[in-house]
């Protein structure tokens, strides 16, 4: 089994994660938007970096790739057009990764060369800024019709699939799932498990698809009660993610 270091840095709530391999040594860091903090966790877990997984472009991903790369000599994937990596992805590719198959999901909507990085043999994926506990990334460069399109992929992974996503957002996501979702139960129950990990200091990354099924409003855009709640009975599914993240982005 894969060993897994998640830790915090800065700026935006941001969470970092190595993960290792004890058979051979091999290591993968996912982003690296945060230099020191990276280090220091190379430091605490004595695993170099012999690989570099970059999800998108954004500078609090990729901030602290040029220290973490030179301190450890990792081959860095990623997408086209960001300094320092070697090896250009698409989606569709596989890489390997201490002997397992890493695939490669492109789900444009956040920013339009999001890649996401899983390894179906673990039942783990790592969706950068894509997909967050109860919530979604804001759309700063696709449609929202991408952004839906892009969810879909992740939506057929299997439901024990266990997400690592970038960001500790899910208070503020669950606040506006509820308001949303109300009649939920499994949601309301879900919140209250929420804020009370936040209150004793952890994180509540990762997650699982079966959860997000259940209680992200973005994954439950044919859901009755959501459409009834916006008025949408009658539009299309699309139509209805593309509501929920305007009412999102003005929560």
């Amino acid at each position: 089994m894969l060993q897994i270091h998640q830790f915090p840095h800065p700026p935006l709530q941001n969470y970092g994660v190595l993960i290792h391999d004890p058979d051979t040594g091999e290591t993968a860091a996912i982003d690296v938007g945060d230099g020191p903090s990276y280090m220091a966790a190379i430091k605490e877990t004595g695993w170099t970096p012999t690989q570099i997984w970059v999800t998108h472009h954004h500078h609090d991903h990729v901030t602290g790739l040029p220290e973490v790369k030179a301190a450890s000599g990792a081959t860095v994937y990623g997408p086209s057009g960001i300094a320092g990596v070697d090896r250009v992805l698409e989606g569709g590719q596989t890489f390997e990764f201490a002997g397992r198959t890493v695939g490669v999901i492109h789900t444009p909507g956040h920013t339009m060369d999001m890649l996401n990085f899983h390894v179906a043999s673990e039942g783990i994926v790592f969706t950068g800024d894509t997909l967050f506990v109860m919530g979604c990334g804001r759309l700063f460069e696709g449609a929202p019709a991408d952004m839906w399109a892009s969810l879909q992929k992740l939506m057929k992974l299997p439901a024990q699939t266990t997400i690592y996503c970038s960001h500790e957002y899910t208070q503020a996501n669950a606040a506006f799932a509820l308001s949303v979702d109300p009649s939920n139960m499994v949601l309301k129950n879900r919140a209250i498990e929420v804020d009370q990990l936040r209150d004793q200091g952890d994180p509540t990354v990762p997650t699982t698809l079966e959860a997000e099924l259940a209680t992200n409003p973005f994954l439950r855009c044919n859901d009755p009660a959501i459409r009834a709640g916006l008025g949408m009975e009658n539009a299309s599914e699309g139509e209805v993610f593309a509501e929920l993240r305007r009412l999102k982005d003005e929560f």
